[in-house]
């Protein structure tokens, strides 16, 4: 007989952890599916581990850009121990997970989650019958295609290595290649990036990411922009990777392949047919509340519902939304509005709001403050010759339309930006503000 609950959830990441809680609090009966460790990717395969890491990257970083400068010595990363520590945040996370569902009285199922009805699902070899039904399964890589694909490994099997290899390939200029690449060289590795696209970090201002690719050249990453990549072959020292350029054909040995191409909403293991929910183009077709448009009974939130910016913080809305949708009925929609986006490379580079084309496409007045601003104070201070900004100004309301940032702070001052964006904030507000000084902040009445 299959057990009955009000909520079951696919996933044990942000979105799902959000959901179960707050869902679990107003006194619904709950259950959890992940055929993975409790935690999610963010928690255990994504942004926290990479951050363990990023900080180490950055740690040696600062006295090697400070060396001549009155700091002296020599610095470097024992890889085997920044992954320890790394697993000193990581490791207890399952279990400490586990521990705070069962005190909240929310049941957990171990393997992977089957439809095997509208409402019904099978989880090896239990039913679980379910009032309503949360989709919060995350994204995965998706399938490149090529020969010796298999050889490829994923970016949670980098952030578990024990030893760094010394020549390392990643395919794909995202966020994941970019970060990684940082991280690896700064360790000593000899990196290559293979990118499709005419250059790295799509998502970003085009002027702001030819300023960081300075970086990646001084640091010694060889990216390779307009290369798609055919096959992947062992060889008797590790592999070769194939690739072409212009009809050029493009050859590099490395001792590790890394997949940094893109990643997709995880469906394909869930049966969605059995339950009637729609998708298209590996893609659940949901409606402005993220519940599926052909089963009332299914929602989705964060990488699986696809409808924001794969980011945590979108996860985490999307959950709030579908609660507050399960607890009153369909009226909140989720809104997207200023959310900031961040690739930790060293240093980072961010984006909030509306890029330049996105403004000139919609017929926008606005006015543009850019600079490359390389002898600003906060370079100096930091021996960090990477930095710029471009920022979209409304010319009648004053608002902040869009922010792009690249350099030291970046990561944290684009927040303050996403608050302007959010809540309607005018350039004015934002230049009487009194911020401490000297810091990221204080730049911001300059980049108006």
């Amino acid at each position: 007989m299959a057990k009955r609950y009000q909520l079951v959830i696919v996933g044990t990441g942000t979105a799902a952890m959000v959901a179960a809680m707050r869902v679990r609090s107003a006194g619904w009966s709950v259950a959890l599916i992940d055929f993975r460790p409790f935690g999610g990717t963010c928690a255990l395969r994504g942004c926290d581990p990479k951050k363990m890491l990023v900080g180490g990257a950055s740690a040696v970083d600062h006295p090697r850009r400070m060396r001549g400068k009155g700091v002296a010595g020599e610095v470097y990363i024992d890889w085997r121990e920044l992954i320890a520590f790394k697993r000193g945040y990581t490791d207890p996370i399952p279990e400490n997970r586990e521990r705070d569902y069962a005190d909240k009285g929310i049941d957990t199922y171990y393997g992977r989650a089957r439809f095997s009805g509208r409402n019904t699902l099978e989880v090896r070899g239990e039913s679980l019958k379910a009032e309503h039904v949360l989709i919060a399964s995350g994204a995965e890589p998706i399938k490149l295609g090529i020969s010796g694909e298999e050889h490829l490994i994923t970016n949670e099997e980098f952030l578990a290595m024990e030893e760094l290899p010394h020549r390392i390939v990643l395919v794909g200029g995202g966020y994941i290649a970019s970060e990684f690449s940082h991280i690896a060289a700064r360790a000593g590795a000899q990196v290559t990036v293979l990118q499709r696209a005419e250059r790295m970090l799509t998502r970003f201002d085009p002027d702001l990411v030819g300023w960081l690719m300075d970086k990646f050249r001084d640091i010694g990453i060889a990216v390779h922009t307009k290369t798609t990549v055919d096959a992947v072959e062992e060889t008797g020292s590790g592999y070769r990777v194939r690739a072409a350029t212009d009809s050029q054909a493009v050859y590099v040995d490395a001792d590790l392949v890394v997949h940094a191409a893109g990643r997709a909403p995880a469906l394909d293991t869930l049966d969605l047919d059995a339950a009637g929910v729609a998708v298209k183009n590996g893609r659940l077709q949901l409606n402005e509340y993220l519940q599926s448009v052909s089963n009332p009974a299914v929602y989705a939130a964060g990488d699986a519902a696809h409808m924001g910016p794969p980011l945590t913080p979108v996860s985490s809305h999307d959950a709030k939304v579908v609660v507050a949708n399960l607890l009153e009925g369909n009226h909140r929609k989720p809104d997207y509005t200023g959310v900031p986006s961040v690739a930790f490379t060293i240093p980072p580079i961010a984006a909030v709001g509306l890029s330049e084309v996105e403004a000139r496409q919609q017929g926008l007045k606005f006015r543009m403050q850019r600079e490359r601003a390389s002898d600003w104070f906060m370079t100096r201070q930091a021996a960090e010759p990477t930095y710029g900004f471009k920022v979209l100004i409304d010319e009648e309301t004053d608002r902040v339309l869009g922010a792009h940032l690249v350099g030291p702070h970046a990561d944290e001052v684009i927040n303050l930006f996403a608050l302007a964006i959010r809540q309607g904030l005018t350039t004015e507000q934002l230049k009487t503000t009194i911020f401490a000084y000297p810091t990221g902040a204080s730049d911001i009445g300059y980049m108006l």
